[in-house]
């Protein structure tokens, strides 16, 4: 696993990796996987997909060490960099952490001496003694990864008006440490000190010799006993026949949404199209989670891609899914029927989860999942999956508190329906299906998602503490300690969550909230700060990172005036006067509202200047008050009414946040510069029409 951290906004990391010979170098170009070939031919390593949490983003490679062919004696892990002007040394952070099957950290490589590099060996996966060790590296190339890839072997094929000769690798070794993670016990090989990690029950054990200072660690030895043949040599499919002259391409392809069938032959508009799943008849609650489980998991089957996505979040391998749908099960002397069973077949072994369901306002229950825990355990499963309309306001925490000791062999993931709709629409929007029948097949569950009776609904609903805090506010009353502030911080946390979800999926590119470095992985301080602001303030604040926009996007509700700001913060030019950079700044926002303001910020801290664009249009003096003082940045923010019901649509609080940010995205982010992804016309419209309308 590769993580980053870019507070400065500026890049964004792929990782990247190389099955190499006895020669040091590829087999064929079918050896290089990275994100334009996210999978080796024989499946044995795979790129798993980026995340983010928090401040940091991560992106994940997994290599099944029994399925390599005898031929791979090294698998190299690497990363790029995709941005302009920028290298490594522009990063908050970059290291890479060594992961078992479950999950479990057992060492981590910090890069500590990055520059201009573009692309980076951080280790290798190597055989040495019919055993896999890592080694960790730290080697950069300031020609990116189309450099570092031809030094390994690769033919790569550049855009056409590129120059005949293959860029000039510049090479330098990165300063670097080792964390070894959770050390137990005594071994030493040779003069190297080594992590050891054995496969004991299907949990992998690091020991580490207790008189070895963990930052000196060089390698970080991975021993793995087989467990299934490996795969032969002649197994491997041979390398595809390319053109002459023909290569690898380095250049991110564009990615295209897949392209659905209109239906056209309708005599009339008020003719429906048929449905593949029909929202129609669904009764009761039960019958909605039924047919809401049924929908998702042969869809799963249906759309691989789709399929391995969700399987992916659970810890699960790239592999052949199937889905069963309540299967009856004895634990205690007592039948136990989960909603449904995932079963994944890769590399002679099968990968299972259990699968608990709740649709609409059902809520998860503690001594069901342990149940399920419990029965995992006694069938030797590897996961339980929750999935339900509850949206953690932080990845990857469990809503529920489970008791420890039902975790020790079978983990537990929860999934909201909006993560999986955000999936969904991820696949068909934005990495693309080549099937149109698989395409038509995710359209329709994206479709059956959306609407309101399907039961998966996304976040819509403050809750019932949202009316009395609301009202607290405004009579100011409110205090941090009461209980009911806790209520609405951790909703407004799912808000934002749910937001970046959103974003993430129309514009197709990871959109996160950004936590400061003391908060973001403090639950409690960050509640804390939360019911300070809101009771002080009045008012819920969010910062949103969306890459290549030229700034962060904050958001604050104003429960005291009853509006919501939105602003972004961007540096102005460095050359040229005062009135060369407000020209500079008015020029990007031809579709912005007359009352956006535009804060000047000057070098001397105590000289401000703020007016609306519809004054700086007509008069761009209006902002250099004093015309020495030099402008550093521009603050732009726009004022929108806040709806105030908990729920609903009509002058609901959730809804005018949600259109608040689009139409502020829509009409300013989007047009300033470096340009970042463009919100879909219709979103956008709608979003603007909605502000609009409500002022």
């Amino acid at each position: 696993m590769v993580r980053w951290s870019d507070p400065r906004g500026v890049a964004d990391v792929d990782v990247a990796a190389l099955l190499l010979g006895e020669n040091g170098k590829v087999r064929h170009d079918e050896d290089f996987v990275f994100y334009n070939a996210p999978s080796s031919v024989d499946g044995a390593v795979r790129l798993l997909g980026k995340r983010s949490a928090e401040e940091r983003a991560e992106d994940r490679v997994a290599v099944d060490l029994e399925a390599l062919s005898d031929e791979v004696g090294t698998v190299v892990i690497a990363a790029s960099l995709d941005s302009d002007g920028s290298g490594f040394g522009d990063l908050g952070e970059l290291s890479v952490e060594i992961l078992d099957a479950s999950g479990t950290p057992h060492a981590r490589f910090d890069v500590g001496d990055a520059g201009s590099e573009t692309a980076i060996v951080l280790g290798e996966l190597y055989l040495r003694n019919d055993e896999w060790k890592f080694r960790a590296v730290g080697q950069g190339w300031d020609s990116g990864l189309a450099g570092l890839a031809t030094d390994y072997g690769i033919t790569v094929d550049e855009t056409p008006d590129a120059p005949a000769d293959p860029p000039v690798a510049q090479v330098r070794a990165v300063e670097a440490h080792v964390e070894v993670v959770d050390p137990t016990t005594v071994d030493a090989d040779d003069a190297m000190q080594e992590i050891v990690a054995v496969v004991e029950d299907g949990d992998m054990i690091a020991e580490l010799p207790p008189s070895v200072d963990a930052s000196e660690v060089s390698e970080a030895v991975a021993t793995v006993e087989d467990q299934a043949p490996r795969t032969p040599a002649a197994s491997v499919p041979a390398p595809r026949p390319k053109p002459s002259g023909a290569g690898v391409r380095t250049r991110k392809k564009k990615a295209t949404a897949a392209t659905l069938p209109a239906l056209s032959l309708a005599v009339d508009p008020s003719w429906q199209p048929a449905r593949l799943f029909s929202v129609t008849g669904v009764g009761n609650a039960e019958e909605k989670e039924r047919r809401a489980t049924s929908t998702l998991l042969s869809t799963m089957m249906a759309v691989r891609d789709f399929g391995r996505a969700l399987v992916t979040r659970f810890g699960g391998p790239a592999g052949s899914v199937e889905a069963y749908l309540e299967v009856p099960f004895t634990l205690d002397d007592r039948t136990v029927i989960p909603d449904g069973v995932i079963r994944v077949a890769r590399a002679g072994r099968i990968w299972t989860a259990l699968l608990e369901v709740k649709t609409g306002s059902a809520a998860l229950r503690t001594d069901q999942i342990e149940r399920y825990l419990d029965l995992a355990r006694q069938q030797g499963y590897d996961a339980v999956v929750t999935l339900s309309n509850d949206l953690a306001p932080v990845g990857d925490v469990h809503p529920l508190q489970i008791d420890g000791r039902k975790l020790r062999k079978v983990s537990l993931h929860h999934i909201s329906w909006s993560e999986v709709l955000h999936e969904a629409q991820m696949q068909l929007a934005h990495r693309g299906l080549a099937d149109r029948l698989q395409a038509w097949v995710l359209a329709e569950l994206i479709r059956y998602l959306q609407h309101p009776a399907s039961g998966a609904a996304g976040f819509d609903d403050m809750g019932a503490a949202w009316v009395p805090v609301r009202d607290a506010v405004a009579a100011g009353t409110l205090r941090p300690a009461d209980n009911k502030i806790v209520t609405v911080t951790t909703a407004w946390e799912k808000l934002i969550r749910h937001l970046s979800l959103t974003m993430t999926s129309t514009l197709g590119v990871t959109v996160t909230p950004v936590q400061p470095r003391r908060l973001a992985r403090d639950h409690a301080a960050r509640a804390q700060a939360a019911a300070a602001e809101l009771a002080g303030a009045g008012t819920l604040s969010a910062t949103l990172r969306v890459p290549g926009a030229s700034g962060n996007i904050g958001v604050a509700a104003d429960l005291r005036t009853g509006q919501v700001r939105t602003s972004i913060t961007i540096d102005a030019p460095r050359d040229g006067g005062g009135a060369r950079r407000v020209n500079w700044i008015v020029r990007q926002l031809p579709e912005a509202p007359e009352t956006l303001t535009v804060e000047a910020l000057f070098a001397r801290r105590d000289q401000t200047a703020c007016e609306t664009l519809r004054d700086i249009r007509a008069d761009s003096g209006v902002l250099l008050t004093d015309p020495g003082g030099e402008i550093k940045s521009f603050r732009l923010t726009a004022t929108t009414p806040m709806g105030t019901k908990r729920n609903g649509v009509r002058k609901a609080f959730v809804p005018s946040v949600n259109d608040a940010v689009e139409a502020f995205y829509a009409r300013v982010v989007q047009g300033l510069k470096p340009s970042p992804p463009r919100l879909p016309t219709d979103i956008a419209e709608d979003a603007i029409v909605a502000v609009d309308s409500a002022g």
